[in-house]
Formats: C-alpha cells, sequence, structure tokens
C-alpha cells in the first residue's frame, strides 16, 4: 500500500481521467512511466478490461499511488480504476443496480473537500441496440450523482461518457447523427445533467475552443487527422465551480484510442 499523502497539504489538487483501452495493453505503452512523470494526485481510469489479478504488480499499484479496482463480471470487459496519492476517507462501487453493477462502471470515493464519482458509461453500440440500456444507466448515475450533493457537499464525476455534447465537440456533426455518441437523446441527456448545475470544466474555461477531442477512430488514421471526438469530461457541482483553476485535454498523450483529460482544483 502506497503511503497516502495529506489532504490538506497543497494548495491545488490535479486530477486527471482516461479510458485506457485495456490497462494491461497499456502498460507496455509506457503508461507507468507517464504517469511518474505526469503524477496527478488522482488518476480514474476507464475500460481496465481486467481483474487486479490479471495485472502486473508494478501496473496494478504504481509506487506512489494507492488503488482501487472495480472489475466487471464479464472478463475482458469494461472496468474502472482509481489511482490516489490520497487516501480516500471512504470508497464505494456501483450506482445501486446490480444490472450497471456488474459491469464494473463505477466508482465514488469521498475526500476531505469533495467525493469524486469515476465512471465509463455504456456504448450504445453501432446497431443501437444498448441505446435505451445507456439511457437508462445515465438516468441511474445522474439520480447517484445528486444524492451526493445533499448538505451543499461538492462533487466531480469523470470519464468516458461515451456522447458529445454540442457539434463543437465532434469534427463531423452533421454524418454522425444517427450514431450513438452523438444521437439527440443522448445528447439530451447532457442537457438535463447542464440543467441540474453541473458544469462542464473545460467549456467552463475553454467555451469557444474548436478541434479539442479526446477519441479517435484507431483503424481509419482519424487521429493523426485529428477528426475526433469529445467523450471524456469531468463535470462538478456547482459548490466547485470557484476552485476550478485549470480544465485539460492531454491529446499529445498516446497509447490509447482516448487521450487523458485533466482537472485543477484550488483546495484548503
Amino acid at each position: 500500500m502506497a503511503k497516502p499523502i495529506s489532504q490538506g497539504s497543497v494548495g491545488s489538487i490535479t486530477l486527471m481521467s482516461w479510458n485506457v483501452n485495456g490497462i494491461r495493453a497499456i502498460g507496455n505503452k509506457g503508461f507507468v512511466e507517464w504517469l511518474a512523470e505526469a503524477q496527478p494526485e488522482i488518476l480514474c481510469l476507464q475500460e481496465t478490461r481486467a481483474r487486479p489479478d490479471q495485472i502486473d504488480p508494478a501496473l496494478l499499484e504504481p509506487e506512489g499511488y494507492n488503488a482501487i479496482y472495480h472489475p466487471a463480471s464479464r472478463a475482458g470487459y469494461s472496468g474502472t480504476a482509481l489511482l490516489s496519492r490520497i487516501e480516500p476517507n471512504s470508497v464505494y462501487t456501483g450506482v445501486g443496480d446490480e444490472i450497471f453493477d456488474d459491469e464494473g462502471r463505477t466508482i465514488i470515493a469521498e475526500y476531505d473537500q469533495f467525493t469524486l464519482v469515476n465512471c465509463y458509461f455504456p456504448n450504445g453500440g453501432r446497431d443501437h441496440s444498448r441505446v435505451q440500456f445507456k439511457l437508462d444507466f445515465c438516468d441511474a448515475f445522474l439520480k447517484r450523482c445528486e444524492s451526493l450533493r445533499t448538505g451543499g457537499r461538492g462533487v466531480i464525476f469523470c470519464g468516458d461518457v461515451n456522447t458529445s455534447h454540442k457539434e463543437i465537440d465532434l469534427a463531423r456533426p452533421g454524418p454522425n447523427r444517427t450514431r450513438t455518441g452523438f444521437l439527440p437523446e443522448e445528447r439530451a441527456w447532457i442537457d438535463r445533467v447542464v440543467d441540474a448545475g453541473w458544469i462542464d470544466t473545460f467549456r467552463l474555461l475553454h467555451p469557444n475552443e474548436t478541434e479539442r477531442y479526446t477519441w479517435w477512430h484507431m483503424v481509419s488514421g482519424a487521429r493523426k487527422r485529428n477528426v475526433g471526438w469529445r467523450l471524456d469530461y469531468f463535470f462538478v457541482s456547482p459548490e466547485l465551480k470557484e476552485r476550478v483553476l485549470e480544465a485539460t485535454i492531454l491529446d499529445q498523450v498516446l497509447g490509447s484510442d482516448h487521450c487523458p483529460v485533466g482537472l485543477t482544483l484550488a483546495i484548503g
């Protein structure tokens, strides 16, 4: 177990989130070295696709980090992880519904100054066969996040939402209107999130910035041409809005079909 740093020892805290498209695969692509250089206080991972006993020890709990894993019951599928230099006060998994929680999609960690929710949202499927499942999950997820806000507690949720919100958030909105990830009903759910007061931190600080994406189709060479989608987010509840110092897309970081995204908050 890593030695935790104090929750009150720094004036700001950097969190990152990354869909790694298989933690064992990215382990062979310089992940541990990247983490040692980047050194976020907290790193949320999605699509880990492995049980802890399948992961090399150096990758399972990198030096300086405590690690929490929530794998899916189905082998080689979905899964989330939380790597934290700050030991959480408590950790929960799931949104409270077995049909969703069986897929290892959500980790909730309580820290002194906020609650963090790491999540990997379902993909609706090329044939749209899982769109309703995705929307049902979204509803359950938002209900769970809203419940965490009771008493005025600041909440952060992050991860691969598997949806681009606005036309600015993907390179080719027109041809993708009938594709999952940009369907009207999927985008409407993010509208509901914003209407409930949640803040997309990247758009808070970069409201009009274009060509900033977090996912690219691997087969088509889309990343080289920057034909991408912004699918990965950090949202904060209104209580934390004034603490947002920086929101980043680390699109120079390779190793997955997604890139990491970051959030720096003032604390203390």
